[in-house]
């Protein structure tokens, strides 16, 4: 019987020889470099996507300069941490949008709401006022367009009752009479 088994494990082909099998993250990888060749179609070469962020985009994007190992960074800006997750070091461009981005925001002026651009209007008028020639004189004299909505004298009148509801005698306006407004201290 030892020279059947002896045949039998001749025959059969050692675990050792065969391909081993890519592990999970390999698979995943490769989902990643594929997806990431579909968007790049018609994109050019260094299209980013951000589902497609990680330690493999070196790899996908063809670089073949592995990230240090060592914990001491290469560059003053650049971080050990940054270098191996795969991130763009810290530059001199990447602050100077941050900067143009903060600038731009901060010299934004707010926008003037219908209701605040109404009181001016009010106080301005010498007579009472509907809705839809308040907004006509807040188009008028830029201080408020509406934007996409189809009634914005209807919202205009609804704001306004419920500020003299919620205020009362401290509201910026009064009903003068039926769709007619003043501002508070005008009778």
């Amino acid at each position: 019987m030892s020279s059947k088994k002896s045949a039998k494990k001749s025959s059969v082909t050692p675990k050792a020889a065969t391909a081993p099998t890519p592990p999970a993250k390999a698979t995943l990888d490769n989902a990643r470099s594929a997806a990431l060749a579909k968007l790049q179609k018609g994109k050019g070469a260094k299209a980013k996507h951000p589902a497609v962020d990680s330690p493999t985009r070196a790899a996908t994007e063809g670089a073949t300069k592995p990230a240090p190992a060592t914990s001491d960074a290469t560059d003053a800006n650049q971080t050990p941490a940054a270098t191996q997750r795969g991130k763009a070091p810290k530059g001199a461009k990447a602050s100077k949008a941050v900067k143009a981005a903060k600038l731009a925001k901060e010299k934004a002026p707010k926008r003037v709401s219908a209701l605040d651009a109404a009181a001016i209007v009010l106080a301005a008028a010498t007579a009472p006022m509907k809705a839809t020639d308040m907004i006509a004189e807040m188009q008028a004299k830029g201080l408020w367009t509406s934007g996409k909505g189809k009634t914005p004298e209807a919202t205009l009148y609804a704001a306004i009752i419920r500020e003299i509801a919620a205020k009362g005698a401290k509201a910026r306006f009064k009903k003068h009479d039926r769709g007619l407004f003043v501002a508070q201290g005008v009778a």
